[in-house]
């Protein structure tokens, strides 16, 4: 803190490494609790293992205070701003803390410096460059608080999108999701058990904006507040279990630990799908900053607030029956 009701910008740096830390590090309890379910009820043999090893290895990283996974993925924010925050030099001030934070921990935790340069793979050993680390933003009404959730997320594969047709249907949706999750597992191209997000919706980079979000910002048992979409969920994590693929694709049933969808409003006449997969280390951590210095650690993002899946104008009183 700097003044009285204003959140300080070395704060700010210093929960963002803490949550690279975290994130690298500590798996979220829900998805540990997700996975000692999957491992009680495995019955494949390899897979079993597998899960096993996996519980295993989570526990020595923490107690070795070391990363989960020798690839740390790609390191990212995403911050929920309240509209009464005040933060010390600006939100330029809070991103560029972010960056530095992000330099720091691929050091000090250590991350692997992943992010190059796409043509001349050219590397700043830091996992910061150009538009990298993303940051994302969203904001909530009746607020003082920033929250700051950091996901280091794999980057090469374990996403796919596809523009069905209205007339596609829910079962459209069900067969991409089928083949999706069948030649990710056939090809290696996701760490299962994952938790897999859905995109319906929107434009093609919103609908992929969606998927992600749904993977990586939404914990294990958390369903759609929709009561059908919400048995939608239900119904892709019962198929992706039920292809025959455990952990790391050998024989099984422990797939998917949890499948959560997110929709936007899209064009008449198509319906665009997208599908992420958060592997099994699914590396998140979130802060809560307040105006008056304290900051509150959880693994859970509460990202998708009633505000942002609001459907649509908040009229002012009276001005809705004027209108009509």
């Amino acid at each position: 803190m700097t003044d009285t009701g204003q959140i300080g910008i070395d704060l700010v740096e210093e929960t963002a490494h803490t949550l690279m830390t975290k994130a690298g590090i500590e798996i979220p309890d829900d998805y540990l609790t997700g996975i000692k379910a999957m491992a009680a009820a495995e019955d494949g043999d390899l897979s079993s293992f597998v899960l096993k090893a996996m519980l295993e290895n989570w526990e020595a990283a923490k107690a070795d205070r070391r990363p989960m996974c020798a690839d740390t993925g790609l390191p990212r924010y995403y911050v929920k701003v309240g509209n009464d925050a005040r933060v010390e030099g600006g939100f330029v001030a809070l991103e560029r803390a972010l960056r530095q934070a992000t330099a720091r921990a691929t050091t000090s935790v250590p991350l692997r410096p992943n992010r190059v340069h796409p043509l001349w793979r050219t590397d700043n050993n830091n996992n910061v460059g150009i538009n990298a680390p993303e940051v994302d933003w969203s904001f909530e009404p009746d607020a003082d608080w920033v929250d700051i959730t950091t996901v280091h997320k794999g980057g090469l594969f374990g996403t796919d999108y596809r523009m069905l047709f209205p007339g596609d249907g829910i079962d459209g949706i069900k067969r991409f999701v089928l083949d999706t999750l069948v030649a990710f597992g056939k090809r290696g191209l996701a760490c299962q058990p994952a938790i897999v997000g859905v995109g319906i919706g929107g434009s093609k980079d919103t609908c992929m904006v969606l998927g992600k979000q749904a993977a990586c910002l939404r914990t294990v048992g958390d369903r759609n507040p929709d009561p059908e979409i919400a048995k939608l969920e239900l119904e892709l994590q019962e198929l992706g279990n039920s292809i025959g693929m455990g952990a790391m694709g050998f024989v099984g049933k422990s797939m998917v630990v949890d499948c959560h969808v997110e929709v936007g409003y899209t064009h008449t006449g198509g319906m665009p799908v997208s599908v992420h997969c958060f592997c099994l280390s699914s590396r998140r951590a979130t802060a809560r900053l307040h105006n008056d210095g304290r900051v509150e650690y959880r693994t859970d993002p509460q990202w998708f607030t009633p505000y942002m899946r609001r459907d649509t104008v908040d009229w002012p009183t009276g001005a809705q029956a004027a209108a009509e």
